[in-house]
């Protein structure tokens, strides 16, 4: 028999197995698909209702091109700071002071271009690396001194806040336009205008559209050729189409927004792009990623497999500095001045978004595309109220029961499932 027929008669849909010559490739069923992926569907669900709710509260303003392209540009923080918080509750740690070094990061990089006259590349240069060093600072006290790292980051809140103060004052303006174009500006449009359209973004979509269809495609394979139990061909063909039409939807916002110079796909998403990107890989395909849920599963397990559990907590916060120092360029650049105040609250939608996309109060569990929806339904939610002119204390009540609706529901399920 060819492998070509031990595929097609390895995949019957009632769950049961084939077993023509030893195949065990058999197909599950979609409700079990479904069921078993609730929480993981139900995210994506959730942020579709979201959106739909705002889209009418808005008057249909919400996915206006120009406030999609304001959505990612205005939050960028929630979806990059999201990323390094989901590392650090997997991890069974929190971080309080992401808003205060986001401040302090800012001040200190404007204060540079201002009065040094530094270079805008070499400003950025220093934003990194202070950010890297104030991860360290964090990470040496909870992993080599054993302060918990809510009490370690709590007082670095307090910290950085107080030397925010010292060193950017009331406010220090910005004026170099390159350091202001990361956050405003868009890719060059090397295609040219397709109608109104704009060429590079819907090359890129049809790109991505591409790169879906291929991913779903070889998964699938690879499942059959393991012998494991696939999904049914019909859900694969469901799941293309709608991920299809989500980026087809979202390269047509994209290219539709801008003015007569310039649109499409703004830099700061590109940044995102490429950071969610690279972190799902660490995450997923790294040695680092698998340490970071093994510690965050069973801490004395991973300490008795060799897992050096100090430098994993220690690294896991110095990457939280990097990523914050990344999220406070990009938010000084939208800015374009820096204050004491810059990036309250910064932690808590961070957190928030972590907690809704699903990962657990207790660690170990989370996943890069959880946390990013969770940040998008944040920002959603941010720039929906921002539309509708909410009073500041109405977004931070809704934020508020957000998170604990996104808690107690992780709490309940797995109450359920013991």
């Amino acid at each position: 028999m060819s492998s070509a027929q031990k595929v097609s008669s390895a995949q019957p849909h009632d769950g049961r197995k084939d077993g023509s010559e030893g195949d065990t490739v058999k197909t599950a069923a979609l409700k079990d698909i479904l069921l078993g992926n609730m929480r993981s569907y139900g995210i994506y669900l959730a942020l579709v209702v979201v959106i739909l709710i705002f889209q009418i509260l808005t008057g249909n303003r919400l996915l206006n091109p120009n406030n999609v392209v304001a959505l990612f540009q205005q939050n960028a923080y929630v979806l990059i700071t999201a990323i390094g918080m989901l590392m650090v509750i997997i991890g069974t740690h929190i971080d309080l002071s992401v808003g205060s070094v986001v401040a302090f990061i800012g001040g200190v990089g404007a204060f540079a271009m201002k009065n040094w006259d530094m270079n805008w590349f070499l400003a950025i240069m220093l934003m990194i690396a202070l950010g890297l060093i104030i991860g360290a600072w964090h990470g040496f006290w909870v992993a080599y001194v054993g302060v918990p790292a809510f009490v370690t980051t709590l007082g670095g809140m307090l910290i950085f806040r107080g030397l925010a103060t010292v060193v950017a004052g009331e406010s220090i303006p910005l004026s170099s336009q390159p350091f202001r174009a990361i956050a405003k500006d868009y890719l060059p449009n090397i295609f040219g205008f397709w109608g109104d359209l704009d060429g590079l973004t819907l090359v890129v979509g049809a790109v991505f559209i591409l790169l879906l269809i291929w991913v779903q495609i070889r998964k699938r394979n690879k499942t059959i050729k393991a012998k494991l139990t696939v999904e049914p061909i019909s859900w694969t063909i469901i799941k293309c189409l709608l991920g299809s039409a989500v980026i087809g939807f979202l390269t047509y916002l994209l290219a539709s927004s801008g003015n007569d110079t310039q649109g499409g796909i703004p830099i700061v998403l590109v940044i995102i792009g490429l950071l969610i990107g690279v972190y799902w890989f660490v995450l997923n395909r790294m040695v680092f990623g698998r340490q970071i849920y093994a510690v965050g599963g069973n801490r004395n397990a991973a300490l008795l497999s060799g897992i050096n559990t100090r430098l994993v907590d220690f690294k896991i916060f110095l990457n939280m500095g990097f990523l914050t120092a990344i999220a406070s360029i990009v938010t000084l650049s939208r800015l374009a001045s820096a204050t004491a105040a810059t990036g309250q609250e910064f932690e808590m939608d961070a957190i928030a978004a972590c907690f809704i996309g699903g990962a657990a109060v207790a660690g170990g569990v989370g996943t890069i595309p959880g946390a990013i929806v969770g940040a998008l339904i944040m920002g959603v939610l941010n720039q929906g109220l921002s539309i509708m002119g909410a009073d500041a204390a109405i977004v931070k009540t809704i934020k508020g029961l957000v998170v604990i609706a996104a808690v107690a529901y992780d709490l309940i399920s797995k109450k359920q499932k013991a």
